[in-house]
């Protein structure tokens, strides 16, 4: 297997040839935040919370569809990165309903957990939110799009884990929105198998389990990957 060297804040490491920068950090365990990338999927980059800069660039690049090569000088932690994702984030909760402390996920959000770690106690932003409808028509999931994120990780592994498709992103700009079942209801769906991959893989409580405690809320996107592993060897 070819391997190159290059040099990720700092630090020389060697890696895997074609391996993306995020695969090269996370295995050598350096963070870099993401909300819409997960591990098994196909990459969307839609999110821009990884982007990095590299000596090459003027502009950051998403660290999750930029591939690495042979002497490449990559920074993921300045205070100008660290301050553009903030302000991404505070962008993300100016546009949702994600009021912490009344969530069924506080303390098991990613969105959450991203804030903290950057450092956003407060959006300076008026909030744009309008109130949507939930869809609670499916008999054990909901789906409430007040506290979507557009991700698009429920789309992916629907698509390519379970092979329905059943979630969509339709409309543009700031009018795009997440559709289930063609916006007929979720629990209209005759094709659905209930399997919860959609859930398991939201990273905010727009997708929820209606039986479970918010204790209960714990997902393990550990098991898409898997299941996503399983599939490519068949």
């Amino acid at each position: 297997m070819t391997k190159v060297n290059f040099t990720l804040d700092g630090g020389v490491l060697r890696v895997k040839e074609n391996a993306t920068i995020l695969q090269a950090a996370r295995e050598h365990q350096i963070d870099i935040p993401t909300l819409c990338y997960l591990e098994g999927l196909s990459v969307a980059g839609s999110c821009r919370l990884c982007v990095v800069y590299i000596d090459e660039e003027q502009r950051p690049v998403t660290a999750c569809t930029t591939t690495v090569h042979e002497g490449m000088v990559v920074n993921t932690q300045s205070a100008t990165l660290l301050a553009q994702r903030r302000l991404l984030l505070e962008m993300l909760f100016a546009e949702g309903h994600h009021v912490c402390a009344i969530c069924v996920s506080n303390g098991l959000c990613e969105l959450q957990s991203l804030a903290q770690d950057l450092g956003v106690t407060s959006i300076p932003f008026p909030n744009r939110h309008s109130e949507q409808n939930l869809d609670l028509s499916h008999e054990r999931y909901g789906f409430d799009p007040n506290r979507c994120v557009l991700c698009t990780r429920c789309v992916r592994v629907c698509d390519e884990i379970e092979g329905l498709g059943l979630w969509a992103v339709v409309g543009r700009g700031s009018d795009a929105h997440l559709e289930i079942n063609q916006g007929q209801g979720w629990g209209l769906s005759d094709v659905c198998t209930s399997c919860g991959k959609c859930v398991m893989a939201c990273p905010t409580a727009a997708l929820f389990d209606k039986h479970a405690s918010a204790g209960e809320m714990v997902k393990n996107c550990a098991l898409l990957t898997h299941l996503a592993e399983k599939r490519e060897q068949r």
